[in-house]
């Protein structure tokens, strides 16, 4: 997709089209003074599968093939028996925005009071709500907490189920209250999910990914150049200053040159590795590989951050969940129907259907456990299929204590980058996900659930902390949220300053989700288009 004849200079250059990205380019190319380039390594992010929200189950397994995901693995991880985790990641403008379960969450305000705390100016909760509701048009209009008229749609679900409902009446039995509205003045509570998804008339019930909100309708400006199939493989620089990228286009090698500034918006896998393939990292990690040291920075790949998740799921004879049949193959078949007449029915379903955020005891001065409550049977990221129907239920930790890293496999720039989230390092993580399991086991064994629940897809019967310890090590995996590895902060690890700017280096920045000091209690999506929008207002301040 090049909408605008690529020239070789411009004033911005985007690397990566995620959620981010998308962002940046359409706020900054607002202003037609300034020339602004995004390369996207994967397509232009309109396929079917992302626009219909059920076309999820087509792009995160990426089995037989990868279909607008990365795909990539975790080196092994000794504190999950050694097996490699999954981690999926958007490939297409949108990022992960265009296969992740649209679920809107913006995380607990004072999760941005301690970035804000930590040195962060700028980023306390106060300061970061106007960028959250500027991007907003919910559904429900305008409030103190809620924005409209901004371009990204917030939904509610348009056809949720029965047994979604059933759910949060069991998290109130087991004392977790309703909560209609979590991203407002509280966050504790059980609910269903906002969805990003447009709710105007024309398009209702589709996802509303990042690049469908804000890169798709200004593509023409002549001032916008959108280079899809682009992968950056290194950022140019002189002396200390970023001057440009050097991409691989197509199978042919390309430089572009940047009159201002490079942005990295390649996430919080990509952009670290873009980083260490550009010299600028940990000295011993980059002679390991070969790569002459243009900037000494020990935090670039540090701190890897991600929420690890445990999922329980039943089996039903109850036909009103997602299932695997043949009668199932006539329902599809009708739910298609239905969705391509009016956006409406279960292929409109993000299957996380409800939620709750929770403290796992009465200390806790926030949530710390989180639930994903799914209408069909989700066993390792969709890889493993079960016929006949069920439901799921995820639990994650908000916050944990282990840190890992993002390196380099090898100094080609087309490989793979080494994921290591170090995965229960700390003991603290085991025991709360422990916790939180046990206690999300009697959710689902409460009476709302009852008209639907039948045997347990593995026959759980769980005893003791041990037991569900080992059941954590050989079944837990990423619930898709990492984050850190080009740490904002002030000190020795930090990688960017408060406004974004790579530590000791002119010209460069990074906006995504890798830039956050620690994890956000909750989905990360929300945050990281809250990123590109404070990163675009400084850039535009800057001029």
């Amino acid at each position: 997709m090049t909408p605008n004849p690529p020239t070789d200079a411009f004033d911005y250059l985007i690397v990566g089209g995620g959620s981010a990205g998308c962002v940046l380019a359409a706020r900054l190319s607002a202003d037609p003074a300034v020339t602004v380039a995004l390369l996207e390594a994967g397509g232009d992010g309109r396929d079917l599968a992302i626009r219909l929200p059920a076309g999820v189950v087509a792009m995160l397994p990426a089995r037989p093939f990868k279909y607008n995901n990365w795909a990539f693995e975790t080196v092994p991880q000794p504190g999950l028996l050694g097996r490699c985790g999954y981690q999926p990641r958007g490939k297409a403008l949108g990022g992960s925005s265009a296969i992740n379960a649209m679920l809107y969450a913006r995380g607990h305000r004072s999760d941005y009071d301690d970035w804000a705390a930590a040195g962060a100016a700028g980023w306390s909760h106060a300061e970061v709500l106007p960028f959250f509701m500027r991007s907003e048009h919910n559904q429900r209009g305008p409030s103190a907490w809620r924005g409209v008229g901004g371009p990204l749609h917030v939904a509610d679900q348009v056809s949720p189920r029965p047994i979604a409902q059933a759910f949060i009446e069991a998290c109130a039995q087991h004392g977790i209250a309703p909560n209609p509205d979590y991203n407002g003045e509280e966050q504790e509570g059980a609910y269903l999910f906002q969805v990003t998804q447009f709710h105007d008339a024309a398009r209702r019930g589709q996802r509303c990914s990042a690049a469908a909100a804000f890169l798709h309708p200004v593509l023409q400006r002549p001032n916008l150049t959108v280079l899809t199939h682009t992968q950056a493989t290194r950022v140019l620089f002189e002396g200390r200053r970023a001057v440009g990228v050097q991409a691989r286009q197509r199978g042919r090698h390309i430089s572009l040159r940047a009159r201002r500034e490079v942005v990295l918006c390649a996430g919080a896998l990509q952009s670290p590795q873009l980083l260490l393939l550009s010299g600028v990292g940990p000295p011993d990690e980059l002679q390991r590989h070969g790569i002459p040291l243009v900037h000494r920075l020990p935090g670039v790949g540090q701190n890897l951050q991600d929420h690890l998740d445990l999922t329980l799921s039943y089996r039903s004879t109850r036909t009103d969940l997602f299932g695997i049949g043949f009668g199932a193959a006539w329902q599809h078949w009708q739910a298609w129907r239905q969705w391509r007449r009016d956006g409406s029915g279960p292929l409109s379903s993000p299957s996380a259907e409800g939620g709750a955020f929770w403290r796992s005891d009465a200390q806790q001065p926030r949530p710390d456990l989180q639930l994903h409550f799914c209408v069909g049977i989700v066993d390792d990221h969709a890889r493993k299929l079960h016929w006949g129907y069920g439901f799921s239920c995820h639990v994650c930790v908000l916050r944990p204590h282990a840190r890992g890293r993002v390196g380099l496999r090898s100094a080609d720039p087309l490989a793979a980058p080494l994921i290591d989230p170090a995965f229960l390092s700390d003991a603290r993580d085991l025991h709360l996900l422990s916790r939180g399991a046990q206690q999300m086991r009697e959710i689902l064994l409460r009476s709302p659930l009852q008209p639907w629940r039948g045997t347990p897809l593995y026959d759980e019967q769980l005893h003791g902390d041990a037991a569900w310890e080992q059941l954590i090590r050989s079944r837990a995996d990423t619930i898709y949220h990492p984050v850190g590895t080009c740490r904002m902060g002030v000190d020795e690890g930090a990688v960017v300053d408060a406004q974004l700017r790579v530590h000791g280096l002119q010209g460069l920045r990074v906006a995504d989700a890798s830039i956050m000091p620690t994890l956000i209690g909750g989905n990360t999506n929300a945050p990281a288009i809250m990123i590109g929008e404070r990163a675009a207002a400084w850039l535009l301040a800057a001029g």
